[in-house]
């Protein structure tokens, strides 16, 4: 079978509609974990939008549910952070009776795995949206050392970064006093530099959909892991 064949497990995935890396969380999926996207509305990349981008979930979530998923996992860091997770999932969970995630759960529980309680930030976003998540960090006692970033007004921006920036952009915070590095968005391709990055930062390193595969595979209860994206998604913190 091909190895993004869904015969371990089939994600539904609901993605904002101008992102251009709904295609990272299947890059990094173990053989036999496939990852299946429904889009929703989202064209710029501020507060306002990020709220919206819920609006008419029901809708979206019942499409992605036509393919038998066993899980729905809304895929978008900012918006999961603004519009509240708990209400995302009753709603999914409600429309569809399938078990529902969000991409900053998934990001919560990787920093809790990671035992990253001060860790340097990175982003596309603008700086409402990084105050927005800072306060969102420091609400559960975590604490932001440091933070990069290339503020991008929309998604298409965000995807367009290449890769080898994010590793330069790292590079400016390794002297950071922190436990690890947060790189935080689901709509930029970070995951063929997130091993660099990680061997050059010295501290571990959580990516948003690097950290969405790996929560995905533990509430399947599935134990495959992927090398080459981290001591994460290499199953160093799952002891």
């Amino acid at each position: 079978m091909a190895p993004g064949f869904g015969w371990k497990a089939r994600i539904g995935q609901l993605y904002p509609s101008a992102g251009l890396c709904d295609h990272e969380p299947q890059a990094m999926a173990p053989e036999g974990v496939q990852f299946l996207t429904t889009r929703l509305r989202f064209r710029r990349a501020r507060l306002e939008d990020d709220a919206s981008l819920v609006n008419d979930i029901e809708v979206h979530a019942r499409l992605v549910a036509d393919a038998r998923v066993s899980l729905i996992a809304l895929n978008c860091t900012a918006a999961s952070m603004v519009a509240g997770a708990e209400s995302i999932n009753r709603r999914i969970e409600s429309a569809t009776g399938i078990r529902s995630t969000t991409t900053i759960e998934a990001v919560m529980a990787a920093l809790s795995a990671a035992r990253m309680r001060r860790f340097a930030l990175m982003t596309p976003y603008v700086s409402e949206v990084v105050a927005a998540e800072i306060e969102f960090f420091k609400n559960y006692q975590l604490n932001v050392a440091s933070h990069a970033g290339i503020p991008c007004e929309d998604p298409v921006a965000q995807g367009g970064i290449a890769p080898q920036r994010w590793v330069e952009l790292a590079r400016t915070l390794r002297d950071s006093d922190c436990d690890g590095l947060l790189i935080s968005c689901a709509g930029i391709r970070i995951a063929s530099v997130l091993e660099t990055i990680e061997q050059e930062f010295g501290r571990p390193v959580i990516a948003s959909n690097q950290a969405l595969v790996w929560h995905c595979l533990r509430l399947l209860g599935l134990p495959e892991r992927a090398s080459g994206f981290g001591a994460l998604l290499a199953g160093d913190f799952d002891g």
